[in-house]
């Protein structure tokens, strides 16, 4: 990858602005928890991987403020815990990562202060890299189900951008690439906040991919068209039946697939795996603010006072699901 989303530098979080892609390539650095789950509720930062190891790194930051006290610490990394896994609801990796920092530091609790905060650093840095693994392996498994020539459709980022490495479902598309299949790729451009649009296609044409961006109401088309192969995206949380929660729009993508017929995949590490869900009923779903929805760069699209709905995600069933691609391996969904 050509640009780094997250990077531990001399004690603070670098932070890619993706606020900002296409058109301006800028980091922030933060400093505090705070200053992360700002960025993680702003979108700064987002994809469910990538928020999951910036709210470990937020953990660090709050476990080495130095003003604290060894009677202190344990309160206020409860605290840190609790403001960092309420940034965002759906994406279950936020939580994951924030309670395995409160584990382990509850587990080496006996060791002295100076020493956990050294400890609590390597720990975020170590789920860093277990993330950037779990996305080459992601890529790898998923490579095989790709055939030289195929045209792929995805939906929102799930690429560099989400994660700590080469991402998930791009990081499938990616692999394959580098096996010397030649793919093309059809990207949404995913309303409100046009993740495919602004970063999906900015890192495929980063890395060379040959890429077609379209609005999300034309997927219907090119389905009927024939063009779509193979439907790639990633996820945000997966419940123990396999229903899936991604970027609101992905249901409306497996309902296409089914009905024409073309396999529709789900790639994702196994930190978004939620075992203590039943179902994709019972996955939280953020409803973010409805300027996302009414204005654009800040330019009023629908009357003032409108009312407005604004789910950030839908769930896909297990049913509509052909198969799902995580770093252990590929699990065949509900759909042959």
């Amino acid at each position: 990858m050509k640009f780094k989303t997250l990077d531990w530098v001399d004690g603070a979080l670098h932070m890619l602005d993706q606020r900002l892609l296409p058109n301006k390539v800028e980091n922030v650095v933060l400093h505090t928890f705070e200053e992360v789950a700002e960025s993680i509720k702003n979108l700064t930062v987002r994809g469910a991987p990538a928020i999951g190891v910036a709210a470990a790194y937020g953990m660090a930051l709050a476990a080495n403020r130095m003003e604290l006290t060894e009677e202190e610490f344990s309160d206020e990394m409860e605290r840190a815990g609790a403001v960092l896994r309420n940034a965002r609801p759906t994406a279950v990796n936020l939580a994951w990562a924030v309670n395995r920092m409160l584990d382990v530091m509850e587990e080496n609790g006996a060791i002295p202060l100076p020493e956990m905060r050294k400890f609590a650093i390597r720990e975020a840095i170590k789920i860093h890299h277990e993330d950037a693994s779990m996305c080459s392996k992601i890529g790898t498994n998923g490579a095989a189900l790709l055939s030289d020539g195929m045209t792929i459709l995805t939906h929102c980022n799930a690429g560099a951008l989400a994660t700590a490495g080469m991402g998930t479902a791009l990081a499938v598309i990616y692999a394959a690439a580098s096996q010397g299949k030649k793919l093309k790729v059809y990207a949404d451009e995913t309303r409100p906040v046009l993740q495919g649009a602004r970063l999906t296609m900015w890192e495929l044409m980063q890395e060379g991919i040959d890429a077609t961006l379209i609005t999300d109401n034309t997927a219907a088309s090119v389905f009927a068209a024939g063009k779509i192969d193979a439907v790639i995206v990633g996820a945000d949380r997966i419940a123990a039946n396999g229903d899936v929660a991604n970027k609101i729009g992905t249901y409306n993508v497996a309902v296409l697939a089914a009905h024409h017929g073309v396999p529709f995949y789900v790639a994702a590490p196994r930190s978004t795996f939620d075992m203590s869900l039943s179902d994709g009923s019972k996955i939280p779903i953020e409803e973010r603010s409805g300027d996302e929805v009414v204005q654009i760069g800040g330019s009023r699209l629908a009357p003032a006072n409108a009312k407005t709905f604004t789910p950030a995600f839908d769930v896909t069933p297990i049913q509509l699901i052909t198969a799902i691609v995580s770093d252990e391996g590929v699990m065949p969904g509900g759909r042959a």
